[in-house]
């Protein structure tokens, strides 16, 4: 297998219906060092690129104005990963170095993160790089009233980009702000409107850059306690992030076995897991990162982002629980601490 850095990174690019997917994907692709992109729509999509609308990509794949790549999810995709690879091995495609997928407004992107991760063809040849999800600072509200995908889309993002905040009240946008601190409070929120976004903060900004690792232990040491609670409604108010926090060394087994067995029963609850761990014989952090049933490989860090110690794992679940995660981690924690006659952990349950 290749080396996990070594594999073409591909990013996932979701967001509701009209939340301006294809209008960042336009932007992002006319960025010089982001050419050397293949990219990735369903049939339902569209890229606009040079002003105009591709409404549908041929089944073969095109090479578009600005040198990206473009083509169809005609069929699944691990098939259209399959196909690009290839066709770039024999030298029928030009070398591209990065694959943005662009799915549909309806579209749940777990699955798309699962088959990049865990089908093992695709891993030997891809990884995945981060999850971006637009949010249409006008409609949100309804949209996520009516429709679950919108909080699932949120929910998993590794990096929220609202837009048309130029045509949004302000109750409008502190009311968003709390409810993406809710459902993701350890993903960055950008505006679309601000500025022209910088395409390495969006997509080339991932765990396998020493730097963007540094940034999101950063991220992650700021949750030094559970994240506050706001008002939930519509089909996402099971839909909740917080962070535990565990102020001495963790064995790296115990931890690993108690995220097995957690993973194996509440996979499709625990759509996220971000931490910062200490581990017990390491001088410095270890990042992990998860997406439902599947863990990024860990990455170590060289130094901490700050002077505390404490492990800080944040978790975006549905329907699961805080204070149920919380007592199972504290009873994984206390096998692995010397035991006495007169005080017997309990068996964990998850």
């Amino acid at each position: 297998m290749s080396l996990y850095g070594e594999a073409i990174p591909v990013n996932v690019i979701t967001g509701f219906l009209g939340s301006g997917k294809t209008t960042l994907l336009q932007g992002l692709l006319a960025a010089p060092d982001l050419r050397d992109c293949a990219v990735l729509v369903n049939e339902l999509g569209e890229v606009g690129l040079d002003h105009q609308l591709l409404d549908h990509v041929a089944e073969s794949t095109l090479l578009l104005e600005n040198g990206c790549l473009c083509c169809a999810m005609r069929g699944d995709l691990q098939g259209a990963l399959r196909d690009l690879f290839d066709r770039r091995e024999r030298g029928e495609l030009p070398p591209f170095r990065r694959v943005v997928i662009e799915t549909s407004g309806l579209a749940d992107p777990v699955p798309i993160a699962f088959t990049i991760l865990s089908e093992p063809v695709i891993q030997h040849h891809f990884r995945l790089s981060n999850i971006v999800a637009t949010i249409d600072a006008v409609n949100w509200a309804a949209q996520s009233a009516r429709h679950p995908q919108w909080a699932k889309q949120a929910a998993v993002a590794d990096r929220l980009v609202v837009t048309k905040t130029d045509l949004a009240e302000a109750g409008a946008l502190a009311g968003l702000d709390a409810e993406l601190a809710r459902l993701n409070a350890a993903a960055p929120r950008l505006s679309a409107d601000s500025a022209r976004l910088d395409p390495d903060a969006l997509l080339r900004d991932d765990g396998h850059d020493p730097a963007a690792r540094l940034a999101e232990a950063g991220r992650l040491a700021a949750h030094q306690a559970p994240l506050a609670e706001t008002a939930r409604h519509g089909h996402g108010e099971s839909i909740h992030s917080f962070a535990l926090v565990h102020d001495g060394p963790l064995d790296w087994t115990a931890f690993g076995v108690w995220m097995t067995m957690l993973l194996h029963r509440h996979g499709d609850r625990v759509l996220r897991i971000k931490g910062l761990l200490n581990v017990a014989g390491e001088t410095s952090p270890v990042l992990i990162n998860g997406v439902q049933h599947i863990v990024h490989p860990p990455r170590h860090l060289a130094a901490w982002p700050d002077d505390s110690r404490a492990s800080r794992i944040v978790f975006i679940t549905d329907g699961l629980e805080e204070a149920r995660l919380r007592a199972s981690l504290a009873t994984f924690n206390a096998l692995t601490a010397p035991a006495t006659p007169h005080a017997m952990p309990a068996q964990p349950a998850l």
